[in-house]
């Protein structure tokens, strides 16, 4: 086997399809080292455990995998209406309410239709250790009419330049991703030393934090594959990944972040909302109540 063919594991089922992207040698033996394809999560182990994919199987894994992106990013246009995007409030005083709903009425009594409304999606800084994924991510924030600045930054450096990036960038959103994976039988979930590069994401979720502590202003994302989801949502994130510890879709941190560049920022995003927004489900993504990051303007220009 070689650098660049598609396998998986004997010893796991063949539940995962990777691709060999380097091959170690060790002292009597050589330990390949793998890349998943369409999830997030990296592995090593030994030949024997290996077993090559036909090219047949490799087109229908990415038939399946295509199917679901495409269905989500068409019921994500087709949500928008044309622009804003709204979620449930919060419990509020109906009087309140309804006094509310008249002065915005009044204020757009004589603004005779919607065409002279603009809008200003939130902005996205996605810094992501694997280029590949965060190729595939960027076409993807395109698709979305997102404006999104990509980065690639291998995990174990993403603490120490996050935030100049953020600096730089000026981002509304900002997601944290690449790959990671549990090492195998652990028993203690909780503990960073079991998991490939949760620390990386941990440390750079406080980092920003130390930056910007306002969960509102600045939104993040962080984590991939079967990371600590705890201990990334403590270091101040507002959606981590992997609750169940499960293998999360490679275009999950960019569906999370269209959820709240779109959602208007007079609401408070719902968390179920967010989730139903991925491919990967409540098992792979949650997080905590965030304010959107689209703003409404008017009067739209007329040259431009």
């Amino acid at each position: 086997m070689k650098i660049g063919d598609v396998v998986v594991r004997k010893s796991y089922g063949g539940d995962i399809t990777f691709k060999i992207i380097d091959i170690v040698a060790g002292d009597n033996t050589y330990t390949y080292l793998l890349k998943g394809i369409n999830l997030r999560i990296e592995a090593d182990c030994l030949i024997e455990d290996l077993e090559l994919v036909s090219e047949d199987i490799v087109f229908e894994i990415d038939k399946v995998f295509n199917k679901k992106v495409n269905a989500s990013i068409k019921k994500i246009l087709m949500s928008r209406n044309g622009g804003t995007r709204g979620n449930r409030p919060a419990a509020i005083d109906l009087k309140g309410k309804i006094k509310e709903m008249q002065l915005k009425q009044e204020k757009y009594k004589d603004y005779k239709n919607k065409d002279m409304m603009f809008g200003r999606p939130g902005k996205v800084l996605h810094v992501d250790g694997d280029a590949e994924y965060l190729e595939v991510c960027l076409k993807t924030y395109k698709q979305l009419s997102l404006d999104a600045v990509g980065r690639v930054i291998s995990e174990k450096n993403q603490p120490s330049e996050i935030v100049n990036l953020v600096k730089e960038v000026k981002p509304d959103i900002v997601v944290i991703t690449g790959h990671d994976g549990m090492v195998k039988g652990i028993k203690d979930y909780i503990n960073l030393d079991n998991y490939r590069n949760s620390r990386y994401f941990v440390e750079a979720v406080m980092a920003l934090r130390t930056y910007n502590s306002n969960y509102d202003d600045l939104v993040i994302f962080a984590g991939a594959c079967q990371s600590c989801y705890e201990a990334i949502l403590d270091a101040g994130a507002n959606f981590a990944s992997a609750p169940n510890r499960v293998l999360i879709h490679c275009l999950d941190p960019v569906l999370v972040s269209e959820k709240i560049a779109y959602t208007n920022i007079e609401s408070v995003v719902a968390i179920e909302d967010v989730i139903q927004n991925t491919i990967t489900g409540i098992t792979g993504i949650g997080g905590l109540q965030t304010r959107g990051k689209y703003r409404e303007g008017f009067p739209k220009s007329q040259y431009i």
